[in-house]
């Protein structure tokens, strides 16, 4: 086991007794109890991912989006701050190299990408680096967490409300 890497999470999801497999070089959760009963929770309800084995770089600068606009293929011009867009990075013939998420965080950006490729992306995001940017990895320093299915927002909200209401919130949630 000391080969595979542990997320921040792993000592809980022994404690709930999950299997736990290797995957991308960490020790990830495959089950709980039936993959199948899982799966028809997060379908019709929701169910929530330890998805911290994915890699985490940091883009900053003047020039952070014009960088993410040439080396992205979709159009970051489009991606408002607090929301996400699905892209690729592709090479000089226009083949993929990997695909992502970007975050616009307001004074900088996200990218999530694939755990098996942190290396090979962090390279070549680096080799392409343009002015007035910055590119950090941080893939050790940071867990994700995946809310996902029908009811994630509502539990989501409920969560929010429940752990730091503003007094506006609580009058809302009151309705």
């Amino acid at each position: 086991m000391s080969d595979y890497r542990k997320t921040k999470l792993y000592d809980s999801h022994q404690s709930l007794k999950a299997k736990l497999v290797p995957f991308s070089g960490f020790w990830m959760p495959l089950q709980y109890s039936s993959i199948i009963k899982e799966h028809h929770h997060v379908r019709s309800k929701c169910g929530l991912f330890d998805v911290s084995h994915m890699g985490e770089f940091i883009v900053s600068g003047n020039n952070a989006k014009t960088f993410l606009q040439n080396v992205t293929t979709n159009n970051i011009q489009n991606l408002e701050a607090g929301k996400v867009q699905y892209s690729a990075f592709c090479n000089d013939s226009g083949g993929v190299i990997d695909d992502l998420l970007v975050y616009h965080l307001g004074d900088c950006y996200m990218l999530v990408v694939n755990a098996s490729n942190i290396e090979k992306n962090f390279e070549w995001l680096s080799s392409n680096l343009i002015d007035d940017v910055s590119l950090e990895d941080k893939s050790d320093t940071m867990s994700l967490l995946a809310l996902q299915g029908p009811l994630s927002r509502t539990h989501l909200k409920n969560c929010l409300l429940y752990t730091s209401p503003s007094p506006r919130d609580r009058t809302r949630s009151k309705n």
